[in-house]
């Protein structure tokens, strides 16, 4: 399995995670590991009522760009291991949706890189969010989020 990937929801458990990266070879060198889950939020910016979410990608690129994403921040020093998995289906309000870990030597070293690593997956994968939506006037509606136009 690649460091950077789309899973479908469900396939990969964040304790699967944990356990893969600490029998890492490499892993013995590391004093700290800093995670990130990203969920999913009931409102969003304009205050409407999420029902859910849907998460599709262009596969193939998209784990082409989160393995890329990991490699290029691997390098970094004191930086022992960067994972980026993102999940794609349909969610519910509260269940995750990317489970980002850096492992490094240092604290200082991980929460640096692991706040570039969430930064550049938003920006560079080519993941797609559509919305599901209860507006204020009770009213559902459905629509495609774009994530770049977004910060």
């Amino acid at each position: 399995m690649s460091n950077g990937c789309v899973h479908a929801k469900g396939s990969f458990p964040l304790e699967s995670l944990i356990e893969m990266v600490k029998k890492e070879e490499n892993f013995k060198k590391a004093g700290a590991i800093a995670m990130f889950v990203g969920v999913v939020r009931g409102e969003n910016e304009d205050g409407e009522k999420v029902q859910k979410l849907e998460i599709e990608a262009y596969e193939e690129k998209a784990n082409e760009v989160l393995s890329t994403i990991c490699q290029d921040l691997k390098k970094r020093e004191g930086i022992v291991d960067v994972q980026i998995h993102h999940f794609l289906g349909e969610f519910s309000v509260g269940e995750d949706l990317v489970y980002v870990l850096v492992a490094g030597s240092h604290r200082e070293n991980v929460f640096p890189v692991l706040r570039e690593a969430v930064e550049r997956y938003k920006k560079e994968a080519p993941l797609f969010k559509k919305e599901f939506v209860v507006d204020g006037k009770g009213e559902a509606k459905a629509y495609w989020v774009a994530e770049k136009e977004k910060h």
